[in-house]
């Protein structure tokens, strides 16, 4: 073996046992090394991501579904995004329309919906008295061409009296106008504004004590306000 190796190698290592045992230890390291290299650098097989499958949607949940009695819901009874109920008002429609009773509308919604929702209003009926125009709450009643319902907001003093008198009986915190709302001590068209728009956005009030919620009244003014309104 030493013949066959060049001059060079053999001058320079001489072939000592030790030069040996390096040599060989060399080789195996440099084995060890392109066997981990080419371990790490193997290709490695990919799981394939699992296919979940959405939900089935419930009743609540899609779009153009229908209501607990079986009835298909108005479109705009849905909420657009997320696949979630938007908040409903129940409203009782009577007297002088095509389809009297209860009905289920959007929160926000004016009695011109409610009389639309009732299949309109019949001929020769006349409605100067009805505010079209005006929101609704959950649990009202609208009366096409009759009384308006016992209960109903006290009427507002007539104006031009300099100062505004409470009134003498409690005022509807669901249906009272701004106006009527600005005759009680302490509120003004600006709080008006704030009672009509907390009922809008909240379908209602189930309670005074909910009158704490409106942006501007303390307790202060809870306390002055307490026994002048009633849900």
């Amino acid at each position: 073996m030493r013949e066959r190796l060049p001059l060079w190698v053999q001058a320079r290592c001489g072939l000592e046992r030790r030069s040996v045992v390096a040599l060989s230890a060399l080789l195996v390291l440099t084995l060890v090394f392109a066997v981990q290299h080419f371990w790490t650098g193997r290709t490695q097989p990919v799981r394939a991501p699992e296919v979940v499958r959405a939900a089935p949607a419930t009743q609540e949940g899609a779009g153009g579904g229908t209501s607990p009695s079986g009835a298909p819901r108005a479109p705009g009874s849905w909420a657009q995004a997320g696949g979630t109920a938007a908040p409903e008002i129940m409203v009782d429609v009577s007297g002088k329309v095509r389809d009297p009773g209860v009905h289920r509308l959007p929160a926000g919604s004016r009695v011109e919906d409610a009389l639309r929702a009732a299949g309109g209003v019949r001929p020769g009926t006349r409605t100067g008295g009805l505010n079209r125009a005006r929101f609704l709450v959950d649990g009202e009643q609208v009366v096409v061409g009759g009384p308006a319902p016992a209960g109903a907001a006290a009427p507002a003093p007539p104006a031009g009296t300099g100062t505004a008198a409470a009134p003498t009986a409690p005022v509807s915190l669901n249906t009272a106008t701004v106006d009527q709302l600005d005759t009680l001590p302490g509120v003004g068209p600006v709080l008006a504004q704030h009672i009509v728009d907390y009922r809008t956005r909240n379908g209602g009030f189930r309670s005074v004590d909910e009158l704490r919620e409106v942006n501007g009244i303390g307790d202060r003014r809870f306390a002055d306000l307490r026994d002048l309104v009633r849900p």
